[in-house]
């Protein structure tokens, strides 16, 4: 049984780790996500709503975190990181936490998430290239692995390049 909920500061130290032994292998990783997440924790972008966890056998074993972006005028989302321990990878967890942050985000009223990551994983939860949006990464990437996914419509169009928090360091 997979348990979902909003992370508190007593997870923070378990986080950490979780986030830190889930890249340790990641072929395109710089090995400080552990570090983004707590700087972005302590950021105006954060919202804590979407910092969730996922705990099986009392042990969180997945995590991620939604943080403001803005896109033009817009602020919207970006989803970094998603965390899933070796051993509970390719279980489907990862997902659930996306469609459950998802479903937070467009309660709050977000229109679009964005992520940079793999097109293989994240079109399941409906991610697209973000380019077909009109939506830009503010550095070379492939159009494939910069993707968004639309939540809620809006009566003006959302485009142009996306100004991640300052912790990303971008």
């Amino acid at each position: 049984m997979i348990e979902i909920r909003k992370e508190s500061r007593e997870d923070y130290e378990e986080v950490y780790n979780l986030v830190k032994r889930a890249f340790e292998t990641v072929e395109f990783s710089d090995g400080n996500e552990q570090d983004l997440v707590e700087a972005l924790r302590s950021s105006c972008n954060f919202i804590p709503e979407l910092s969730l966890v996922a705990i099986q056998n009392n042990k969180i074993v997945v995590y991620i975190l939604f943080t403001k972006i803005k896109i033009g005028e817009y602020e919207e989302l970006a989803l970094a990181p998603l965390a899933v321990l070796p051993g509970y990878q390719n279980k489907g967890i990862g997902k659930k936490l996306i469609e459950k942050g998802h479903q937070i985000a467009k309660q709050l009223g977000y229109h679009f998430v964005i992520v940079l990551g793999s097109k293989n994983y994240y079109s399941k939860s409906g991610y697209v290239p973000a380019i077909k949006y009109g939506i830009r990464a503010p550095f070379e990437v492939h159009n494939e692995n910069f993707m968004a996914v639309k939540l809620n419509d809006f009566d003006k169009e959302i485009t142009g390049v996306v100004e991640y928090a300052k912790e990303f360091g971008i």
